[in-house]
């Protein structure tokens, strides 16, 4: 499928979401609105330029529009109103995660988990970080032994073997939150009977009520050198079955760059970096390969 097809497939999926749900998430509180350049325009070019352009800042994706679409999108506007026009529509793009993702009712026996983080601020920088503080926090990531201001992105998928699991639920939470407690407020809503998670998890295996038997590595005790055979030989199976779910966060990031959003100064752009890009990478991922 080349480029030209890519786009009407994405536009079309784009203005069913609207028809159907997605105007109502992007309603106006003013008296005019220039809808010349139109919502659905907004949103796609966004989607297309991050997935299958790899164009990482707004800048870029509006003069790559500018430069190589303009017979596809005549009205696009200048970048300090396209901008603005994205940070409003920043509630629809949760909405265009659920619907890309379209796992359907039926579940796996497991289901796989983990979360990465998306970085305002790094290090010493994190002390003087102000962009959306209602969403995001401080916090640590032990994978990267990095200290920094941001959220996290949690990911509950339906093991599928040999392949990447099928997202079910993905949900945003500030970087200070840890990420059992942050997994318990939407347990009970999880429909599997196994859950396989990493050690940052194993505050769940002491939860009482969970619908789910929880897998996750065996931590070493206060001032043991190693785990005994059996434990050891448990960790090693939890950490292959949840494996492909560490390979589609990598899989993402190298797609759409979600991890650094160092550029990003509101609460809505923060909206906009976190599930427009989870948006594109998912169409890319679920509804091209059905179209092609």
């Amino acid at each position: 499928m080349d480029w030209q097809a890519q786009l009407i497939t994405l536009y079309l999926a784009v203005c069913t979401h609207w028809q159907e749900v997605g105007w109502v998430q992007a309603q106006r509180h003013a008296p005019y609105a220039d809808l010349d350049f139109t919502d659905e325009e907004v949103v796609t070019i966004y989607l297309f330029a991050v997935a299958l352009e790899q164009k990482r800042q707004i800048k870029d994706i509006h003069r790559h529009a500018g430069r190589y679409w303009r017979d596809w999108f005549p009205r696009l506007p200048g970048y300090g109103a396209y901008v603005q026009r994205l940070n409003r529509l920043a509630d629809c793009f949760p909405a265009l995660v659920e619907r890309f993702c379209a796992t359907g009712e039926a579940a796996a026996f497991a289901g796989l988990v983990d979360s990465m983080p998306v970085i305002l601020a790094r290090q010493g920088r994190r002390f003087n970080a102000k962009v959306a503080p209602e969403l995001a926090s401080s916090g640590y990531c032990p994978t990267k032994k990095l200290y920094y201001h941001g959220v996290k992105i949690h990911l509950v998928g339906d093991f599928q073997p040999g392949t990447l699991p099928s997202p079910r639920f993905i949900g945003l939470a500030p970087a200070g939150l840890n990420d059992g407690p942050a997994l318990e407020q939407v347990a009970h809503a999880l429909p599997y009977q196994e859950l396989y998670a990493d050690k940052a998890y194993e505050y769940l295996k002491r939860a009482h009520g969970l619908p789910f038997t929880v897998m996750a590595p065996v931590k070493k005790q206060k001032g043991q050198a190693h785990l005994d055979a059996a434990d050891a030989w448990l960790s090693r199976a939890v950490s292959r079955v949840r494996q492909p779910v560490e390979s589609i966060f990598n899989w993402i990031e190298e797609k759409t760059g979600i991890e650094i959003a160092s550029k990003v100064r509101s609460s809505q752009g923060l909206l906009v970096h976190v599930f427009g890009r989870l948006a594109a990478a998912i169409f890319v991922r679920n509804v091209l390969p059905q179209s092609a």
